[in-house]
């Protein structure tokens, strides 16, 4: 069934880079699921709506206190925007209100009176007034500049901890550091050289000035991309969501059919400290045998392990889903299982032929004292549109970023058509 939503203009024409934020008059009021609860899946006791339609590709997104919604965008719109603001109306949807910053990127991040966004090369931060709002949108101070950008996985996620520290995503601009990028055949570059200012996590201040590699700190390596990660209050540790590498059977159709491409690596979940290497480009995680092994292009041959070598995933999910973003749940309107457990927006895969393709949801895994504690589960399904739509990877929508809001309802993100929805529990 075909939903009957508003569609806001992107942005009026007097977007040049930054104009007033204005606050709609519209009170809140009660938060009810639309019909059908916009088309998603959820289970019992759950609903959904639609809070707007935002025709552009919403990356990661942030709700602050009074419930203004700050939305990232992939790349700007045609009157410069990168930065959607949308302001709550009544019954739980939202207005755009504006935009601003004039680049496209993935990160975003409200912590301590500050909005952090990030470019594909740089992270930039806005004050904040009282009412969240941001101060001057036309002048951000330049936090981190300089940051390497190769012809993939070139955004940069961001997420801070509770002691004034800015982690940033730096992807691989390999998929398995081969001396010919994605060629058969080809081998691994020894000592992989895209290590040295890419493929982990990279610490910086969060209040500092235009910082680069000399000022930051190389947090942890060996970490192909990661577009979703977390800081995890309980365990007072960073979380990430790898995305594992792609092209098993293209690259060495010797050693790996297309089965069992298609289903390796999995997508892991790792929980960092300062120095861990979660081991690529050398190692990638089978989920069947339950081992880390030795890459193909430097030696392996889907039987030799590296256990041991390096720091292995606290969880493990299906291949090539592209898990985009993470989110520990803290709020209290969820029913208590959910409480310090993580969400995971997965925005589907495109190589998993000829098997079915997978993803397109946002799935929840339980946690117990700051660790993953049983199996991950399905939350919110549908988003593609149908299972068929699913299989063949031609999904409407795609979820891309999670946001809690300030009585506890989730956000969701979808790059593809723009929506955003959000999901209720219903006492």
């Amino acid at each position: 069934m075909k939903l009957s939503v508003l569609r806001f203009a992107v942005l009026p024409a007097a977007l040049a880079g930054s104009f007033a934020l204005y606050s709609l008059t519209a009170a809140p009021g009660r938060v009810a699921p639309e019909p059908g609860n916009a088309g998603l899946k959820l289970p019992a006791g759950f609903g959904a709506l639609v809070v707007a339609e935002t025709g552009a590709h919403a990356r990661h997104l942030v709700v602050t206190p009074e419930g203004t919604l700050y939305v990232k965008l992939a790349k700007p719109t045609a009157k410069g925007a990168g930065i959607l603001v949308l302001k709550p109306g009544a019954g739980g949807k939202a207005a755009l209100a504006g935009g601003f910053g004039n680049y496209g990127g993935t990160g975003i991040f409200q912590k301590n009176g500050y909005l952090y966004a990030s470019s594909n090369r740089e992270v930039f931060r806005y004050k904040l007034d009282a009412q969240s709002n941001v101060v001057s949108p036309a002048q951000p101070e330049t936090v981190v500049t300089g940051l390497k950008m190769g012809r993939e996985h070139e955004t940069k996620s961001i997420a801070l901890d509770n002691a004034g520290n800015l982690y940033v995503n730096i992807g691989a601009y390999s998929n398995s550091c081969q001396v010919l990028d994605r060629e058969k055949g080809s081998m691994g570059i020894a000592s992989c050289p895209v290590l040295d200012s890419a493929g982990g996590i990279w610490q910086f201040r969060a209040d500092g000035q235009r910082q680069s590699y000399p000022q930051g700190v190389r947090y942890t390596t060996g970490l192909r991309n990661v577009v979703g990660l977390d800081w995890n209050a309980q365990a007072d540790q960073l979380f990430v969501m790898q995305h594992g590498r792609d092209q098993l059977h293209d690259i060495f159709p010797a050693l790996y059919d297309e089965k069992s491409s298609a289903r390796l690596p999995a997508e892991c979940m790792y929980a960092l400290k300062k120095g861990d290497n979660a081991g690529w480009p050398y190692t990638y995680y089978d989920p069947a045998q339950h081992h880390k092994m030795l890459a193909p292009e430097y030696g392996g041959d889907g039987k030799k392990t590296v256990d041991g070598q390096y720091l292995d995933p606290v969880a493990a999910y299906p291949a090539h889903m592209a898990p985009n973003a993470l989110l520990f749940y803290t709020g209290a309107m969820f029913p208590a299982r959910y409480r310090n457990g993580a969400f995971i927006a997965f925005h589907g895969s495109w190589n998993r032929a000829p098997e079915p393709q997978m993803g397109y949801f946002v799935a929840f895994q339980p946690f117990k004292d700051g660790k993953p504690s049983g199996a991950w589960e399905i939350f919110a399904d549908n988003f593609a549109g149908s299972a068929a739509k699913a299989a063949s990877g031609r999904a409407d929508h795609r979820p891309c970023g999670l946001a809690q809001g300030p009585d506890g309802s989730l956000y969701v993100s979808d790059d593809n058509k723009g929506t955003i929805y959000r999901i209720v529990y219903q006492k």
